[in-house]
């Protein structure tokens, strides 16, 4: 048994009791990563000699921070002071941060070893991780087929084992539907809820940076640890963070759950619908109650997000110019060459894709049609969810409408490709939190469900996950590497 089939709160006991030392876990951590991450390819680079020595430090004090000594992994655009932070692009590969982000800052404060750098989709743009220019991820339960993106590093390396948490972003679906893929937990928190200062920006207005664990306590220490407001973030939230572990007591009973019907609607696969529906009878069962509802918009909320999500990329990237950090081309004569084969070289296809929709949306006699529309119809899908959450608790569908899909089997379909966020996406329109949870296999392939709560009611959010994960035993599955 590894020890990464504990719960951080029995890991935390065996600390405390000096049962085993904090040089345990992370031999374990880097011992399971030699093993396995030469099929997996979750990690781009490891802080080992750092880790070992922090190790080591913290095997001569007290426990005293909540995640005290328990291995995490960083997805590859959380900015971390001299370790390598590439967002899996080109342009970076060589980039050396010269400060921590504000979550890293809070893991260091809550004692938890930073075991390394996550693989991702460049710059977070894609649902599959193949948009990675340094390496190719694959999904644990079965290594052809993707592990989900962006942050298919972060679902895969706990679902494989190596590390007992990680931290992902999610812009569209990006921790998410990789959670579901690899059948792992992991929440979109509240846009707000969460500090994004030192995450590398994709699409300001939607990213947020939230927790990847194998079970739903554990995904609530994590929240609970990197949770706040920052004054480094003008769009982190003065909201109180609550005890989020408090609401975890299994209990559901009197709760309302609404159901959209264009969540099970055409395009989601019979036995994805079929494990949500099984999944409702578990929470019926324990005394919830659901009824069908209707979020009417939800079907312009993809082409609502890749309008907005890729007009603001255009303009967060337009700073990778090969002037003050990051590679630049050896084969310009002038400045403006110099810019244009920097961003020619550096950017891969899909990072170019987005930013050229982006640039033809935010220019003149286009913006009005398109942009403004886009803002437009996103308050309506806000509203949306603003018009359910009167009368329900929390909302309830499938993350993904299938499963894992081969590798290579959508690359030269970017549309196709974009479809696989269509359940996630009008969660991060609407700013509210969002957590997948494991609930089935199709084909030896995890499925996940998706609970979506109001907004910074991630409390709620948790107390349905647990309770579902709890009757249910999706969440004791492992992959055979």
């Amino acid at each position: 048994m590894s020890l990464f089939d504990h719960s951080i709160k029995e890991l935390h006991a065996k600390l405390t009791q000096k049962e085993i030392k904090v040089t345990d876990l992370v031999d374990e951590s880097y011992k399971r990563i030699a093993e396995v991450d030469g099929k997996v390819q979750s990690f781009l680079t490891l802080d080992e000699e750092k880790a070992r020595a922090y190790a080591k430090e913290l095997d001569e004090v007290a426990p005293e921070g909540s995640l005290f000594g328990l291995p995490i992994g960083v997805k590859d655009n959380i900015v971390t002071k001299d370790l390598r932070t590439t967002c899996s692009s080109r342009i970076l590969e060589n980039f050396n941060p010269i400060y921590d982000a504000t979550v890293v800052q809070k893991l260091r404060a809550s004692q938890a070893v930073t075991i390394g750098k996550l693989n991702m989709d460049e710059f977070a743009m894609g649902s599959s991780t193949e948009n990675a220019a340094l390496a190719k991820t694959k999904n644990p339960w079965n290594l052809d087929y993707v592990p989900g993106g962006s942050s298919g590093g972060s679902a895969a390396a706990v679902a494989a084992g190596e590390v007992l948490f990680s931290l992902g972003s999610d812009t569209g679906g990006s921790i998410r539907q990789p959670a579901a893929y690899c059948g792992v937990v992991g929440l979109k928190p509240t846009y707000g809820r969460v500090s994004r200062y030192g995450l590398v920006a994709f699409a300001s207005s939607l990213d947020q940076i939230g927790p990847v664990t194998r079970r739903v306590e554990d995904n609530a220490y994590l929240l609970q640890s990197i949770s706040g407001v920052d004054p480094m973030d003008s769009t982190s939230a003065q909201v109180d963070v609550p005890d989020f572990l408090s609401g975890l007591t299994g209990d559901v009973k009197g709760l309302k759950i609404a159901v959209p019907k264009e969540y099970l609607a055409e395009g989601v696969q019979p036995e994805v619908k079929q494990s949500v529906l099984d999944a409702l009878k578990v929470l019926e069962a324990q005394g919830a109650t659901w009824d069908e509802v209707s979020l009417p918009h939800s079907k312009y909320a993809l082409a609502t997000y890749y309008l907005i999500s890729s007009s603001e990329a255009s303009a967060n990237l337009s700073r990778f110019d090969g002037v003050r950090y990051g590679y630049r081309t050896d084969n310009a004569d002038n400045l403006l060459e110099m810019y244009k084969q920097t961003r020619a070289e550096g950017f891969g296809n899909e990072v170019k894709r987005r930013i050229m929709l982006g640039t033809f949306a935010l220019s003149s006699g286009y913006y009005d049609a398109y942009y403004k529309k886009a803002q437009q119809v996103r308050t309506l899908i806000k509203k949306d969810f603003e018009d359910v959450f009167e009368n329900y608790d929390v909302i309830v569908g499938p993350t993904t409408p299938t499963p894992a899909f081969k590798i290579g089997e959508k690359t030269d379909d970017p549309l196709t490709m974009y479809a696989n966020d269509i359940l996630t996406i009008p969660v991060n329109l609407a700013g509210v939190p969002a957590i997948s949870v494991p609930c089935g296999f199709q084909d030896g392939l995890p499925l996940g469900l998706q609970i979506i709560g109001k907004h910074f009611d991630e409390k709620t959010v948790y107390r349905v996950a647990h309770a579902y994960e709890q009757a249910t035993d999706f969440a004791d599955a492992k992959p055979s590497l």
